[in-house]
């Protein structure tokens, strides 16, 4: 890549970090994208693609295979605390997982797709809205306009901090997990604090439910996992009892199956403690990841593309225990998932200090070039 074409990917990143909108919200940043693609011969352009998405087709002159490769639109809900001058301009939102970087890798596709386009076959590149909820990747598979597009082979990568900057991470199989946020509800009887014993208090069964459900992958025979993220019991008034209680949890597996029979076993266990107290219980649920599965062909194609640039390879062994909302597209297509390293010393994701390392751009866009010339010359 030439200097030139690296520093307007690298301002490009930073305009991008400068102004995060959350899932759902990604109008600004699409119009962002739209102006960037303004000048690139692309074939067709799909926007509102499950809500704020975008993609961009490249069509070649033979007939051949349909290959995708994403990236997300979306930042957190987290204040950034860095010293840099492209710090974030929309207070308590930032680019701190690095989905900027991912838009200026894609985007740096692009452009060489402009100067060699495919011969064969068609390329896809997506930009995806609300990657961080969950609900981005089915929003797009469920939008009827994603059939023009239905890839053959979808391909995705995310930056991992405290690896070798340009080291790849790849796996055949699970790659990182299945999970979803449960939400559980108790209803007793409020009552005065002076006569406690007249109401029906959800405290003791909340604090036994946040106990044992953190104790139940004991109980499971494939990996899972649940952490308890936030429980509220009543509200603050001294004179009165609680009659009602919330606790929230987040439910991992390595797989579809496993993430559904651990549900499927916490859903009992907080009915038989409700029923103990002779309280009403009930279930929500929110940000709902399926495990992404790697396939092997696909994971042939990027495991080449690693090797012929000589990058540095690691083969994990163990599944990520993170959530990668792309995994829904392993339903559909033969996807691959891949790590690329951004530094040992680099704060973790979602840290309010991180920012994406812009050395990573160049080797991104190489490594998806490589598998597109395997795929598509």
């Amino acid at each position: 890549m030439d200097n030139s074409t690296l520093k307007k990917l690298r301002n490009f990143r930073k305009t991008l970090h400068q102004y995060p909108e959350l899932s759902g919200e990604e109008k600004e940043t699409a119009k962002r994208i739209l102006e960037f693609f303004k000048d690139v011969p692309v074939d067709r352009t799909l926007t509102e693609l499950g809500g704020k998405g975008i993609a961009f087709v490249f069509e070649g002159k033979e007939a051949g295979l349909t290959s995708l490769y994403r990236c997300e639109l979306d930042a957190l809900p987290i204040r950034e605390q860095n010293q840099i001058p492209h710090l974030s301009k929309v207070s308590g939102k930032s680019h701190v997982c690095g989905h900027d970087g991912h838009m200026a890798i894609i985007s740096g596709l692009g452009l060489k797709l402009a100067e060699k386009r495919p011969n064969k076959g068609k390329v896809v590149l997506l930009f995806q809205p609300a990657e961080e909820t969950g609900e981005g990747a089915k929003a797009v598979i469920e939008d009827p306009k994603f059939e023009e597009i239905k890839p053959d082979f979808a391909f995705a990568l995310h930056n991992l901090p405290h690896y070798d900057t340009h080291q790849v991470l790849i796996k055949k199989g699970a790659f990182a997990t299945a999970s979803a946020g449960m939400i559980i509800r108790l209803k007793g009887r409020n009552s005065h604090s002076a006569h406690p014993e007249a109401g029906n208090s959800p405290a003791l069964a909340m604090s036994k439910i946040i106990v044992a459900l953190e104790k139940l992958p004991e109980a499971m025979k494939k990996f899972s996992l649940v952490t308890v993220i936030h429980a509220k019991l009543g509200e603050i008034a001294f004179g009165t009892t609680p009659g009602e209680a919330t606790v929230m949890a987040t439910l991992r597996a390595f797989e579809d199956e496993t993430r559904d029979l651990l549900i499927k076993y916490a859903e009992k266990l907080c009915q038989q403690i409700g029923k103990e107290y002779s309280l009403e219980v009930s279930f929500g649920y929110t940000e709902i990841f399926s495990a992404t599965h790697n396939d092997s062909e696909a994971w042939n194609y990027g495991n080449e593309a690693a090797k012929k640039l000589g990058l540095k390879i690691k083969h994990v062994r163990v599944p990520f225990r993170w959530s990668e909302d792309f995994g829904l597209f392993s339903h559909h297509s033969k996807t691959l998932l891949f790590g690329l390293g951004s530094g040992k010393k680099q704060p973790q994701l979602h840290e309010p200090n991180f920012d994406f390392p812009d050395e990573l751009i160049p080797t991104g866009v190489d490594i998806f070039w490589e598998i597109i010339e395997q795929l598509h010359h």
